[in-house]
């Protein structure tokens, strides 16, 4: 039995989206993954199912750095969300930036619960408590 019933992969980078699964997959982390390389196609699929909780992710892993609409961007329109999915949906920051700006920007949201350094690893997962 996993730890989630379904979590979700916002990044661009199809490469990372595929070992961040596996890594997932082999730690029995949840019973289904939603990957998404865009954090539009992302919000669409939160909008069609922001009234069906059982369809609704428990965690999100958002990338930050991604064309078009990057991690902070999501964030903003997270906001205009139901507040079913602002509060079944955690959000994790799993992104390659280190800067400091980004790290503080990410705590200040009401909505992000952690920040981790890709990539994803088994000592991150076991350390998720959302």
């Amino acid at each position: 039995m996993a730890a989630y019933s379904t979590v979700m992969l916002i990044d661009d980078n199809e490469i990372d989206n595929i070992i961040n699964e596996k890594i997932i997959e082999a730690n029995e982390f949840a019973d289904k993954i939603l990957v998404f390389q865009t954090g539009q196609e992302a919000l669409d699929y939160l909008m069609d199912n922001q009234n069906a909780e059982v369809s609704l992710p428990n965690i999100i892993f958002l990338d930050i750095n991604m064309p078009i609409m990057d991690g902070f961007q999501f964030l903003e329109q997270f906001e205009k969300l139901s507040s079913l999915v602002q509060q079944k949906c955690k959000i994790i920051m799993l992104s390659s930036s280190i800067s400091p700006k980004d790290i503080d920007r990410a705590a200040s949201s009401r909505y992000v619960k952690k920040y981790l350094n890709k990539p994803l690893n088994a000592r991150y997962l076991n350390a998720i408590t959302v």
